[in-house]
């Protein structure tokens, strides 16, 4: 397995971006290993500065850097010599079998949609994140903002993108699916997602368990899978973040509360592209880094991806 990381990615990137690569490479097992996609002469002193040995990775020259505050569309076009560009042409090529990063997340789904495309029959590609629950599982919630405005058939098919990625990633057999609403009751909520409420309940491919509202998530009456728009799921997820920060900054202590640290997540893979692909926080430091890459890892290894183009 060989996962392609960009270097030059992040807000504190390059330094922290190779300092979560070499937390990384002691989870590896002998046939995995981390294609650095950066300023090679960078990374080579930054490795030798470290004590590592640079055998221990592969690294793959670029030139040009796509700046967080960059237009994503034109910056992509403009730069082929970008390490998210680069990275994507070794995706392609089948170079490399995942490929992650904290940069630019526009200029992260250009590349996605242009170069590996979106699996034929997926309307919308989606961002999915993962939710911890105060007993200890997890569940996925998508989108998590690539959509902000989703129509009940694409809602219908996040269902079913969440749940393969619940059963082959989450490893949950049968997993249940809630449309996250205002109330538990079908008649509730937008047009949008009454209608959706119909067509989960219709599709027998789906386990659907009803209506789930805001309140149940994070506790034990979370469901496996929770579909949303993007603009709805982003919410969730900035204020789980805004939560932790809070606690932080009070000085609890908390094992669930830990858990919602984005560092221990590390990022967001976009499920319905014909690649591996995982998009990490612009703010990751070295911690957040190796969980991204432990995340792609993951996702490669569930041979998600394939298992989507099948199904879909």
């Amino acid at each position: 397995m060989r996962i392609g990381l960009d270097v030059m990615g992040g807000d504190y990137a390059p330094g922290a971006v190779l300092e979560g690569a070499i937390d990384t490479i002691d989870h590896l097992s002998g046939d995995e290993k981390i294609v650095l996609v950066g300023d090679h002469l960078y990374i080579s002193k930054k490795l030798e500065d470290e004590g590592i040995d640079p055998s221990r990775f592969d690294i793959v020259h670029s030139t040009q850097v796509i700046e967080m505050g960059e237009n994503p569309a034109r910056a992509y076009s403009q730069k082929p010599d970008s390490s998210i560009a680069i990275g994507f042409k070794l995706l392609k090529n089948g170079d490399i079998d995942g490929f992650t990063s904290a940069g630019n997340t526009g200029a992260m789904l250009v590349g996605a949609s242009y170069t590996v495309n979106v699996i034929p029959g997926v309307f919308r590609p989606a961002l999915a994140a993962l939710l911890p629950a105060i007993d200890g599982r997890r569940s996925v919630i998508l989108d998590v903002g690539l959509n902000p405005d989703s129509k009940p058939d694409v809602l219908l098919q996040y269902a079913r993108l969440g749940s393969l990625y619940a059963r082959y990633v989450l490893k949950i057999e049968d997993p249940g699916v809630g449309l996250l609403n205002i109330g538990e009751e079908e008649t509730k909520g937008s047009i949008a997602v009454k209608s959706a409420y119909e067509l989960l309940y219709e599709n027998p491919a789906v386990n659907f368990i009803g209506n789930i509202e805001a309140n149940a998530l994070f506790t034990g009456n979370m469901t496996d899978v929770i579909v949303c728009d993007g603009f709805a799921g982003n919410i969730v997820i900035k204020q789980a973040e805004a939560f932790y920060s809070i606690y932080r900054e009070r000085g609890l202590k908390d094992e669930f509360f830990d858990s919602l640290n984005f560092e221990n997540i590390g990022g967001t893979p976009v499920v319905g592209i014909n690649a591996n692909v995982v998009i990490g926080h612009g703010v990751s430091k070295r911690r957040a880094i190796m969980n991204m890459i432990l995340q792609t890892k993951d996702v490669v290894k569930a041979d998600l991806a394939n298992k989507i183009r099948e199904e879909i």
